[in-house]
């Protein structure tokens, strides 16, 4: 097949660029902040109501921070220790998703110990949206030509600009359907496993979502290219199976501990 080499950028003025792959961003920030104000009413959680615009903020801040500096952690720490002015410059290109998502975690357990808010409560109606944003994302990285999969003899190969003269897995693609669709779907449909009298515990969402998320990653992964500059970490695994192995394991310990905690 044919890559449809789609300008990313969408237009300019001057000197700003409007491209698909920040479009994407704003989207899935849209998507996830209607339906997290969906669920708010549907449930009557007034706390978060209260706080809901000035938490909004926080974790924007926090997920472009968090996921910029897990890129340069996890998968460039040489480079940006040579050039520890370009650890900001996030128009270059360069975000780890278990960056931010870390980076979410952080700000928002911050936020909800200090307006007195059920962290575990206030982190399922978020997590439960965040596939959204992931499936958008995945569509900007094809735009842009980027993260694409190995070399392949698929009928619906692709040869991308940066990927040589082979035709590769669109896995940015498969990615969105999986990681974004499928996930979002799911975790939409198990939420209301939480209503009583289940006894599903608050956080349940979450764990969810590092256990499947993870597995959709890890399956994924056996598709894409690694990063040119680490390869293959060990026993044949790349730093997102790594990364995507550890949510797993958390994710079940979570809904362990939580279930324990609840009982």
């Amino acid at each position: 097949m044919t890559f449809p080499n789609i300008d990313p950028v969408i237009f300019s003025i001057g000197p700003l660029q409007v491209r698909w792959y920040g479009l994407m961003y704003v989207l899935g920030f849209g998507a996830s902040l209607l339906l997290v104000k969906h669920q708010i009413k549907k449930t009557g959680f007034k706390e978060l109501d209260l706080h809901f615009e000035n938490l909004n903020l926080v974790l924007i801040i926090s997920l472009v921070l968090g996921g910029r500096l897990g890129y340069v952690l996890f998968y460039n720490l040489p480079y940006y220790l040579g050039h520890p002015a370009e650890i900001l410059a996030t128009w270059q290109g360069g975000m780890s998703f278990h960056g931010g998502m870390l980076g979410l975690i952080l700000g928002a357990v911050i936020f909800c110990r200090k307006k007195g808010l059920d962290f575990w409560r206030v982190a399922d109606f978020y997590t439960v949206t965040i596939p959204i944003g992931l499936g958008l994302g995945r569509i900007g990285n094809f735009i842009n030509g980027e993260l694409y999969g190995r070399v392949t003899t698929v009928p619906w190969g692709m040869i991308f600009p940066g990927g040589g003269p082979q035709p590769r897995h669109p896995s940015q693609l498969y990615e969105s359907f999986l990681e974004g669709l499928v996930l979002f779907l799911l975790l939409w449909f198990l939420k209301e496993k939480q209503r009583p009298p289940s006894s599903w515990p608050s956080g349940s969402m979450v764990a969810l979502f590092l256990i499947l998320y993870g597995g959709f990653r890890v399956a994924v992964e056996l598709f894409r290219e690694p990063d040119a500059h680490l390869g293959f970490i060990a026993a044949g695994m790349t730093m997102g199976q790594l990364l995507s192995g550890l949510m797993i394991v958390a994710g079940i310990a979570l809904f362990l501990v939580r279930k324990k905690q609840t009982s």
